[in-house]
């Protein structure tokens, strides 16, 4: 990358809302909770948890060529994008770094830092994905290749999406069901899309759950989020 063009990035961020620019981690991973210590290793293929897993994915790849399966392609898109797009109708504003840019900014950093939870884990098992296993194709060719070079257990977007979740929850409570519901949903999809196990998107849950907790011991993202639900209650009382 040649200096022209280092400058010029330089130029967009400038100008880009601090909101939209990259996350900022509140936590390094090694001040996360280790999910190999306090999550069972992936369940052994000669297990019941294993049955159930097989069971799943059948039960996913029934669900491919229904309305639930285009949710599920579509639920393929990771980010912070994906996650404004379908919990802003739940919490009744929409989420962007324009109109609501502190949540944002909280989403953006929060997720960001719940993700390190998951990466020990995925490299310490490196579990193959089911269409690895079976050999199979999944629901979303064009991210076959890149993602066999990525551990299967925990799932990443199921954590996004619980902790999403948990996040807005706090934010509107009154609306909990329906967060709670998408969130739950968003991993789900990981299972009919043919990209995790149903046990990869349990423990995808659980990492979710104790990172949030980690979380709420950062000053810094207790600052934020006071500062997010505060924009979030003015931007809906305008509305």
């Amino acid at each position: 990358m040649n200096k022209h063009t280092i400058l010029i990035i330089v130029c967009l961020l400038s100008v880009l809302p601090v909101a939209a620019q990259r996350p900022n981690a509140y936590f390094k991973v090694s001040d996360m909770p280790n999910a190999v210590d306090y999550l069972p290793a992936p369940p052994d293929s000669a297990s019941m948890c294993f049955a159930y897993d097989t069971a799943q994915y059948q039960w996913g790849k029934r669900q491919r060529a229904t309305p639930r399966g285009k949710q599920a392609k579509d639920d393929a898109d990771y980010g912070i994008y994906r996650m404004a797009t379908i919990f802003s109708p739940a919490v009744g504003v929409t989420i962007s770094p324009n109109t609501t840019p502190e949540l944002w900014k909280l989403l953006r950093d929060a997720t960001y830092t719940a993700g390190l939870g998951c990466d020990i884990a995925k490299a310490h098992y490196f579990r193959p994905r089911p269409y690895m296993y079976y050999n199979e194709p999944t629901l979303v060719p064009g991210d076959e290749e890149v993602l066999r070079h990525n551990g299967s257990y925990p799932s990443g977007h199921t954590t996004l999406g619980w902790t999403t979740a948990l996040l807005l929850v706090e934010i509107c409570p009154e609306n909990e069901n329906e967060i709670l519901r998408i969130g739950y949903e968003y991993g789900q999809s990981r299972v009919i899309a043919g990209y995790h196990w149903q046990s990869d998107v349990t423990a995808g849950r659980l990492v979710a759950s104790s990172c949030f907790a980690r979380l709420h011991t950062s000053k810094a993202f207790l600052k934020q989020m006071k500062k997010a639900q505060k924009e979030y209650l003015k931007v809906r009382k305008s509305k």
